[in-house]
């Protein structure tokens, strides 16, 4: 009933997502997801749908990816379970313009992603927005358990969102290397599709499409629904959130 409920909400307010687009919405959604899914360039795409009597330039499917992965990772969003409570953070680097990134991430004990931000440097305060970030989407469900590589950014910034009130009780703060091997792990599982050569070509372009592949890399883990999780499953969803058809049933 509350997914049900919750589908229908999606709906209402995809309605108008795809006005003035020439193609037909479930083809943007299906060209989209599989860049965002697996590790094909807009090229790649642009030969598939020729393949299928579709022409479409490998820019416009950018132009899809930049407009709707963003859009993507806000309706999956709501369908996250909670974290266990453990939390794992770590940081790993992509390239922006030929220059290294820092994108923070965290998981829980489980590999439950709990979220994700991308910012120029890795410094007090960019682990103290990330810390503002993820703690302030769920305010109700604070962490009691933390764990980091035991990078100097951390222990201040843990600090101060207890300062903030974004913590009601100080978190045991484990530093170990062997906890963050799952976080690790992790996050090869979302760079897989990123670009090799050269990185992204501007830091807007990063930041949007890694909404998509974190969105992408939760409907592939589940959302904690009974029963089979195949693709079709992941399609049927991924359509719902936006009152769709489903394009493809493999």
């Amino acid at each position: 009933m509350i997914l049900n409920a919750l589908t229908l909400k999606l709906k209402r307010q995809a309605r108008d997502a795809f006005k003035g687009r020439h193609f037909e919405a479930t083809l943007i959604v299906q060209a989209v997801s599989w860049f965002l899914r697996d590790a094909l360039s807009y090229r790649d795409i642009e030969e598939m749908l020729l393949e299928r009597g579709l022409e479409v330039d490998h820019s416009t499917l950018n132009r899809w990816v930049l407009a709707y992965a963003p859009a993507i990772e806000r309706r999956l969003r709501r369908f996250r379970k909670p974290h266990c409570g453990s939390v794992r953070v770590d940081e790993t680097y992509i390239r922006v313009r030929g220059q290294w990134r820092s994108l923070d991430r965290a998981i829980d004990k489980h590999g439950e992603v709990v979220d994700f931000l991308l910012t120029a440097n890795r410094d007090l305060g960019a682990a103290k927005r990330f810390f503002r970030k993820m703690l302030s989407a769920e305010p109700l469900l604070a962490p009691d358990r933390i764990g980091t590589d035991g990078a100097g950014p951390y222990p201040p910034a843990i600090a101060e969102s207890r300062k903030e009130g974004l913590l009601p009780r100080a978190p045991t703060h484990h530093v170990t290397k062997h906890l963050q091997q799952g976080i690790v792990s992790d996050h090869f599982r979302v760079k897989r599709p990123m670009p090799r050569v050269g990185g992204f070509r501007s830091f807007k372009t990063a930041r949007r499409t890694i909404q998509g592949f974190e969105a992408m890399l939760w409907l592939r883990k589940g959302f904690g629904f009974s029963g089979a999780w195949t693709m079709r499953e992941q399609n049927q969803l991924l359509a719902s959130c936006f009152g769709l058809p489903v394009a493809n049933t493999a």
